[in-house]
């Protein structure tokens, strides 16, 4: 049975700051007076953990500057995480997974970001075999995150070299119930999806309908679902033709946020997260407000 749930909370990922944390205390308290439910932290970016060990220290900085505060906490890992690697950097990845995951548990973030499998040129043969290293790696992560009390969140990406291969939302919606696993779910990043399905000749709406009801967690942000330009000079010029990963408050690109309102059902517990790009950070009170005017037209089954 559909309906319009409960609020959904809305966040917004901090930005990444120093790798020490020694800008992080600040960068919270900056996003104090926004009326936030979560923010997200780019946890890819800080230095906690060292070929594998986790600098106890630092994880006790994270956690004091996390503690007391108005708002809860999502966690975004390591972005180069690739369970549909071969096979002998899986074990190195599985390890910093589970750092992170006890790393989000210790300040309470529900949530943990992990990026879906991608495959360069020379790996596409096997992509069938890298889609089950996927499953069953993911699968070995959700069963550590389960009592942790940590979900595994798992992006959907777009191509970008050199990897020229990454599920669709609908062929990761389909890992995901493959694995089935209630610790293994997804981020859709819906502009991620829209670029991936021009760079693929997808339906981009079938893509979201398919991948919406395993996603517990939404990155949201605008784009022109356009891939980069093979070569620009300033990164306003990328802004100017409307090509790449932009990043853009809500409602500044061309994503079509009616129809997925009207079309998508998410599960209870979804939580959205509007990744900004920093260049627009000044503009972040436009893109909160408009990402709250989405989630309260956001339906759940």
């Amino acid at each position: 049975m559909s309906g319009m749930p409960a609020r959904i909370p809305i966040g917004l990922a901090a930005r990444e700051g120093q790798p020490d944390l020694s800008t992080l205390a600040q960068g919270l308290d900056e996003l104090a007076d926004l009326g936030l439910d979560m923010v997200e932290l780019p946890a890819y970016a800080f230095d906690l953990l060292v070929g594998g060990r986790p600098l106890q220290g630092r994880i006790r900085e994270l956690e004091l500057a996390c503690r007391d505060r108005s708002h809860g906490f999502t966690v975004h890992g390591p972005l180069a995480t690739n369970f549909m690697a071969p096979a002998p950097r899986l074990p190195r990845f599985l390890e910093v997974t589970k750092a992170f995951v006890e790393i989000a548990a210790r300040i309470g973030a529900r949530h943990l970001v992990v990026h879906a499998g991608m495959l360069q040129e020379g790996e596409l043969a096997g992509a069938e075999d890298a889609y089950a290293r996927q499953r069953e790696w993911l699968a070995k992560a959700g069963e550590f995150a389960a009592p942790h009390g940590v979900i595994l969140c798992v992006e959907n990406l777009f191509d970008w070299p050199p990897f020229v291969a990454t599920p669709s939302p609908a062929r990761l919606a389909r890992e995901i119930a493959a694995i089935g696993h209630p610790a293994v779910r997804a981020t859709f990043d819906l502009s991620h999806g829209f670029i991936h399905a021009a760079q693929h000749g997808h339906d981009f709406l079938a893509e979201a309908e398919a991948l919406a009801p395993y996603a517990r967690h939404l990155h949201l942000h605008d784009s022109f679902g356009q891939p980069d330009l093979p070569w620009t000079y300033a990164g306003a010029e990328a802004v100017a033709f409307g090509t790449g990963d932009l990043h853009l408050p809500l409602g500044w690109g061309a994503l079509p946020w009616d129809a997925i309102a009207e079309r998508c059902r998410f599960p209870a517990g979804v939580v959205a997260i509007h990744e900004l790009n920093p260049r627009f950070w000044r503009d972040q009170r436009e893109a909160i407000a408009a990402s709250r005017g989405l989630a309260d037209r956001l339906r759940t089954a």
